[in-house]
């Protein structure tokens, strides 16, 4: 079993950044992947970036060049880094751990960004 807890979501002014942060509460250096995916009401869930246990990563175009993800292996944590944010980006963001053959899912954090 994995927990993961999400945190660093708010409120933000377009243009403005936020990093959130992804906590495990295991090691991640075994983990087959971690991502962040976003959902809007009455809409699915998805994928905003994914890094691979080798280190590579995986990107929306709506995001490309804006977001950022990242792990700290040492404390075993994914972040995602958020800059140049739109209002389209508000949503719920999530955290998602693959570990074979398993998926585990965070709480989910709430990004706000005001026009």
């Amino acid at each position: 079993q994995v927990q993961l807890v999400e945190s660093g979501g708010g409120l933000v002014q377009a243009g403005g950044s936020l990093r959130l942060s992804c906590a495990a509460s295991r090691s991640i250096r075994s983990f087959n992947a971690m991502s962040w995916y976003r959902q809007t009401p009455g809409k699915q869930r998805d994928l905003v970036a994914t890094m691979a246990s080798g280190g590579s990563t995986n990107y929306a175009d709506s995001v490309k060049g804006r977001f950022t993800i990242s792990r700290d292996n040492g404390v075993n944590t994914v972040y995602l880094q958020m800059n140049s944010l739109k209002p389209e980006d508000t949503a719920v963001y999530y955290c998602q751990a693959r570990v074979f053959p398993s998926v585990y899912w965070g709480q989910g954090t709430q990004v706000t960004v005001s026009s």
